[in-house]
């Protein structure tokens, strides 16, 4: 179980957003002072979309961040439907951060299994070379689908299981896609889900209460040691508060 869980319900989209910047920069503010650096982790979606522009109007030591992501469809950066087209579209194109320190999916190799390998292997060089054997991010940001899935962590697939690999293949409707897997995530120092949306009340109930099977609702999975926080606006918070 997490230190620290909490869950904050928000009235709409743009204070949850503009709530997520506040974390954000907390967690920033803690990476840095501690280690000098701040490792964070993107999530694709709509919601996380609106903390992307709320950041690139921000000044903040944009040279201390290095940024990963937690899960990619297996298409270019150019695509519509791509988690770093969005994120570089809404924020990372907008800031002057070390182009070194972005470290995409490798979709562009032919075999999503060849990049999930490769993935695995650039995480596991940046952290050794931090004397880290296991990667440990200090924020990881999640969205939540709902079927309960999180990152491209779906619904009785093999990717749950998945516990040597930091990166594997998951799927959708027989697309491939890339993920994080579960420890390596459940390992950060701070997870910050971002729900918004009445379509996700059922499956927030099976996850929040702890009820439903983790297999069906990927998103029970996740339990960091450290820091576990659930921001919700109105709609998908509702019956919640941050009692």
């Amino acid at each position: 179980m997490p230190a620290e869980q909490r869950i904050e319900v928000l009235p709409d989209l743009e204070s949850l957003s503009q709530r997520a910047l506040e974390i954000t920069v907390e967690q920033m503010e803690l990476a840095l002072a501690a280690r000098g650096r701040f490792n964070i982790v993107l999530a694709g979606g709509s919601t996380p979309k609106s903390l992307y522009e709320r950041l690139s109007q921000e000044s903040l030591p944009w040279s201390a961040f290095h940024v990963f992501w937690g899960d990619e469809r297996y298409v270019p950066p150019d695509h519509p439907d791509s988690n770093e087209g969005m994120a570089r579209q809404a924020w990372l194109d907008h800031i002057p951060i070390p182009a070194a320190q972005i470290y995409p999916m490798p979709t562009f190799l032919p075999d999503p299994h060849q990049a999930a390998a490769q993935y695995h292997q650039e995480l596991l060089e940046y952290f050794q070379s931090l004397d880290k054997p296991t990667p440990d991010f200090d924020l990881v940001l999640l969205g939540m689908g709902p079927d309960g899935h999180t990152a491209s962590l779906f619904p009785h697939t093999p990717a749950l299981d998945v516990t040597d690999q930091f990166v594997t293949v998951g799927e959708k409707e027989g697309q491939p896609r890339l993920t994080l897997t579960v420890p390596v995530i459940n390992q950060a120092r701070c997870v910050l889900f971002l729900v918004a949306g009445a379509n996700k009340q059922a499956a927030l109930g099976q996850v929040l209460t702890e009820t439903g099977d983790p297999q069906a609702y990927p998103a029970r999975l996740i339990q960091p040691d450290e820091t576990l926080i659930w921001l919700l606006d109105q709609e998908a918070g509702l019956g919640w508060s941050d009692e």
